[in-house]
């Protein structure tokens, strides 16, 4: 069974009188710890495929199904769940919270879980040893560096456990150096972990640490190259 199935999903945004096809008919298969790379230009569609993925968006037509449930049977509470449950996002921006400390904003995701403030804090100190930030838990997102930043929006995404990463240009806010020290981590994810890993970039030489490139243009995919 795939991880992840869309069925002929489209997209469509109307905005005065005017439609916009965001994602024409699309249809694909990504397995559980694959490593894919979302390429192509602005408005090419591939952002939009990826909030359906993460289920922060519907397609106008066709069927998302994640692990064999198809989402357009899940009610608003049901899609929480599976974002906070089933999805790690990690955005460009970190997305961090300026006043909270870096352990404090990893335990963001389980503030809803029931779960008690010791366990919460330790998974979230766990977390944020499995990249590599032992010992920066109190500092905040202005005492750390960007790539530390991303680190920690990684251990945040990773604290529940989920099995699917969605990383939306994780690099683009990261010098050359750092940038293969995040794309190394997430490498380190998917093949220590199974994690399955897909992040969206405009840049082709982070595309190639990824086992597979899809290809958007004008809402279609035009290329999907996996490598042997």
């Amino acid at each position: 069974m795939p991880l992840i199935e869309t069925k002929e999903i489209t997209k469509v945004y109307s905005t005065d009188a005017v439609e916009v096809n965001a994602l024409r008919p699309l249809s694909l298969t990504i397995d559980r710890g694959e490593f894919v790379a979302i390429m192509g230009p602005s408005g090419s569609g591939k952002s939009t495929f990826m909030n359906i993925l993460g289920c922060l968006d519907r397609p106008t037509s066709g069927e998302y199904i994640l692990e064999g449930v198809s989402a357009a049977n899940l009610g608003r509470d049901e899609l929480a769940a599976i974002r906070n449950k089933k999805i790690g996002f990690v955005f460009q921006g970190f997305n961090l919270l300026s006043r909270t400390s870096a352990v404090e904003n990893v335990e963001l995701p389980m503030l809803y879980d029931g779960l008690h403030a010791r366990e919460r804090r330790e998974r979230a100190r766990d977390a944020l040893k499995s990249v590599g930030l032992e010992g920066r838990e109190n500092h905040h997102p202005n005492q750390l560096s960007g790539g530390q930043q991303q680190r920690v929006a990684i251990a945040r995404a990773l604290v529940n456990n989920a099995p699917i990463i969605l990383a939306d240009e994780p690099t683009c806010n990261l010098d050359t150096k750092t940038s293969a020290e995040i794309m190394g981590l997430f490498v380190k994810l998917n093949t220590e972990s199974n994690i399955s890993v897909i992040y969206v970039t405009h840049e082709a030489d982070i595309a190639t640490y990824s086992r597979r490139i899809i290809k958007f243009l004008d809402g279609s995919i035009v290329s999907d190259e996996k490598k042997s």
